[in-house]
């Protein structure tokens, strides 16, 4: 918002303070004015002059001597190169010793042996913005009003003493998107009056014939429209046109920038169309037809949908509403029956319709982000007013208006307690009490309790927090006092959750993966490539509005997106990846939602290629089923987990059958590890793959928190090698299991470290070698102690798997 010093005053006296200090105080205050920048870019000397007469230079086909009363009792003789020049004209004359923008001095001096007693000004040369003045005046030399006066001050008359003060708003402030937002701001700085301007519509012309109707009433709540007859379009006097290119609006005509100025003024967009063009002077208020056109003033042809406003008479869409108007019912010189609109919208109607269309203009801005309802027609009757001043037009009796829903003010309650306990101040009821008199919030008060009406121009107020804040801005944020917190204090420190999450990522990157983060979105056709760890029939979660089809459905699990890792790696020659993603997924049952998904946090890991590519020894080491199982183990122990048991599965969705088992710490499914099926490699274009992916949840469950510690032991191990000859389908675990239970508490730790099956072995069996380690805590043991204990291992190995001992 960028706001004129010069018009601000009106409203606000500000004749003891400069534009630099108004904007350190609104900064202060919370408003922040981003920048303070002088209209005048070092004008001086330059006055209004009139050009006499007009003559070819003698030696110089493109130059003209021009006789120019300045105003200076004698008149002026001026060579001009400006081809517009003539004779009639009020022009900017800068006299000698002016002084204009980049340094040029005016001084006496002759062009082609002509003496030249100043110079006749372009707009640029008096460092105006000639991008917002019309075309006309943006070649050659600005040609001013009739109603300039020989001999003025021309910077004073083109508004180049004054001062523009650039706002950055917040979104809530839209208050503030006003010039009377803003003087009531600054005169609750100040404590000081707001002068509003005066109203004065005489209704001089026949009987309103303007109706209004308003059919999408989810949409629109208020609209008001008059009716003008025999205005004169013309250009707006030049005090307007000052105030909206200081603004940074270009002048249009006296009835446009009518509806622009007094949009500067209350923040209400309004609209004026050309009567004769809407049939039978109705308006109506709806929805437009999908596909339905209408050719907007930038002369574009929009296509709008059936959530579009629209502006329309009873044949025809007339204006795209809070947007722009249709070119159907434009303004233009020939006009002189005019129907005025001041409407209010909901924001996010506008809001879509203007991201829908691509379109951006100020009137969008302030609808966004709120309009005062209750000033609709305050605001419409200020336009009338200037139009009937500014075109001479008769204004019909009475308004045409249709309104569904009246503004209510909101009520907040706030005591004193509440708002030094939460400022740690000690304000009085009467400091609180005049700081909302400052504010213009009328209140009822109850000892140290106030329950404020907040004017409907404050949309942003309507809690009690929000009073609190209103409180510390006007009282000063630097006469807050610093206090410290007081009360139990807590040690900071990471949530269980968290610490699981850390110490996953440092453990998998310890070991040699890399983090990588994926998309949560996937293409619906690779939503259901790979299993997620909830056997349910999750449904495909879709965005209605996606990016593009390669990211449009929310995944159920985190090994497609490292699939693609993969793939994205070995297209460019990186065939060795081991890679790692702690991420959520999202399940839900129902076909169309009704409630939010389930939302789980996962970790997944995919290798492939080469573990250790050429090692120390020099042989390779491929990734494979044993280690992404030694890699689950590892994680699995790092977190305390124990007890892990390892069940082959054959049914999970894109995982080899024969490959793949189910994690489970006693009832607890943790996860699952194995290879990718071979057919889903093919897909994504990846070699053999291994992958694991865990649910953190069940592993929260089933981890320890604390860590345990051992001392170092005192008394020597003893180890003991057993190969041991089996079926095949005996599960190593059952063969662990039967050892651990034999040895008891004398068996410190259980190793296997060989699986055998080939030519020495029947073709039924397998050679299965364990490492077993004794150590007593308290003494060293006797060889015949172990070989009573290896031997009840033995003994229980062939009762219960029928092992035998490989000679």
């Amino acid at each position: 918002m960028k706001v004129s010093y010069k018009w601000l005053s009106e409203y606000v006296d500000l004749s003891d303070i400069t534009p630099y200090e108004l904007a350190e105080k609104l900064t202060r205050s919370g408003i922040e004015v981003e920048t303070v920048e002088p209209r005048n870019a070092g004008v001086s000397n330059v006055v209004v002059g009139y050009v006499k007469e007009r003559s070819k230079h003698p030696d110089a086909d493109r130059l003209s001597v021009c006789i120019v009363d300045a105003g200076q009792g004698e008149d002026l003789q001026i060579v001009c190169g400006a081809p517009n020049v003539a004779q009639g004209q009020k022009v900017p004359v800068a006299l000698i010793g002016a002084k204009l923008p980049g340094g040029l001095h005016i001084k006496k001096s002759k062009l082609r042996g002509v003496e030249s007693q100043g110079m006749i000004c372009s707009a640029k040369e008096l460092g105006l913005n000639d991008k917002l003045l019309a075309k006309d005046q943006q070649e050659g030399i600005l040609v001013l009003p009739e109603d300039a006066e020989v001999g003025m001050d021309a910077v004073s008359y083109l508004g180049l003493d004054d001062y523009v003060l650039e706002l950055g708003l917040t979104p809530n402030r839209s208050d503030c998107l006003s010039m009377i937002g803003v003087a009531y701001e600054v005169a609750a700085i100040l404590g000081r009056d707001v002068m509003l301007p005066e109203i004065a519509v005489t209704e001089n012309g026949g009987d309103n014939p303007v109706s209004v109707r308003i059919e999408a009433e989810d949409h629109c709540y208020r609209y008001v429209g008059r009716h003008f007859t025999g205005a004169k379009i013309t250009s707006s006097p030049q005090w307007m046109k000052n105030r909206l290119m200081a603004a940074g609006i270009r002048p249009i005509n006296n009835v446009v920038d009518v509806t622009n100025y007094v949009m500067l003024e209350y923040g209400q967009p309004l609209h004026a169309f050309d009567a004769t063009k809407v049939k039978d002077r109705s308006i109506v208020v709806r929805l437009a037809q999908d596909g339905e056109k209408l050719v907007t003033l930038d002369d574009q042809e929009r296509t709008l949908d059936s959530q579009t406003l629209l502006i329309a008479d009873e044949e025809k869409g007339l204006a795209i509403a809070g947007v722009m108007g249709g070119a159907n019912s434009e303004i233009t010189d020939e006009t002189t029956e005019i129907i005025l609109e001041a409407a209010w919208f909901t924001p996010q109607t506008v809001r879509r319709t203007a991201r829908t269309l691509g379109m951006r203009t100020e009137g969008c801005v302030r609808w966004e982000k709120g309009v005062d309802q209750a000033r609709v027609q305050e605001a419409g009757e200020r336009a009338a007013a200037l139009i009937q001043q500014l075109s001479g037009a008769a204004v019909s009796k009475g308004v045409a208006s249709a309104v569904v829903r009246e503004a209510k003010p909101a009520v907040v309650t706030i005591t004193l307690e509440k708002i030094n306990q939460h400022l740690g101040t000690s304000l009085t009821a009467a400091d609180v009490s005049a700081i909302f008199d400052r504010l213009r919030f009328s209140y009822e008060q109850n000892g140290s309790t106030w329950t404020v009406t907040v004017p409907t121009r404050r949309g942003d107020i309507t809690l009690p927090e929000d009073l609190v804040e209103e409180v510390a801005r006007l009282y000063g944020y630097d006469n807050i006092p610093t206090s410290l917190p007081s009360g139990q204090t807590t040690q900071g420190q990471l949530t269980r959750d968290q610490r699981l999450r850390r110490t996953i990522r440092h453990h998998l990157i310890g070991a040699g993966l890399h983090e990588a983060i994926t998309y949560s979105l996937v293409h619906a056709e690779r939503v259901g490539d790979v299993a997620g760890l909830h056997r349910i029939d999750a449904k495909p979660i879709s965005l209605a509005m996606p990016m593009s089809e390669e990211h449009s459905v929310l995944r159920t699990s985190l090994i497609p997106g490292l699939l693609q890792t993969i793939a994205y790696n070995k297209n460019r020659q990186n065939h060795d990846v081991a890679v790692f993603e702690l991420g959520s997924v999202f399940l839900t049952t129902e076909e169309k939602l009704t409630q939010l998904p389930e939302e789980r946090l996962y970790v997944a890991a995919a290798l492939t290629g080469q573990w250790l590519p050429q090692n120390w020894m020099g042989a390779n080491q491929p990734v494979d089923f044993y280690l992404v199982k030694g890699l689950a183990d590892s994680l699995l122990t790092r977190l305390g987990i124990v007890g892990a048991t390892y069940k082959p599965v054959s049914d999970l969705a894109g995982m080899h059958p024969g490959r793949t088992a189910e994690v489970w710490v006693g009832e607890r499914r943790l996860g699952y590890l194995g290879q990718i099926h071979p057919a889903m490699e093919r897909a994504y274009d990846v070699s053999e793959t291994y992958v694991f992916q865990f649910d953190l949840a069940e592993l929260a469950e089933a981890a320890e928190d604390a860590g345990y510690y051992k001392p170092l032991p005192k008394f020597p191990a003893v180890t003991r090698d057993l190969a041991l000859v089996v079926d095949r389908d005996v599960p190593a675990a059952a063969l662990e299991a039967a050892i651990r239970q034999a040895a008891g508490e004398l068996l410190e730790s259980l190793t296997l470290f060989d699986v055998y099956t080939g030519e020495r072995i029947a073709a039924d069996k397998k050679s299965v070698a364990f490492s077993l380690v004794f150590r007593h805590p308290e003494r060293t043991l006797q060889d015949d102690e172990i070989q009573q204990v290896t031997a009840a291992v033995v003994d229980a190995l062939k009762a219960q798997t029928g092992a035998e001992l490989r000679m």
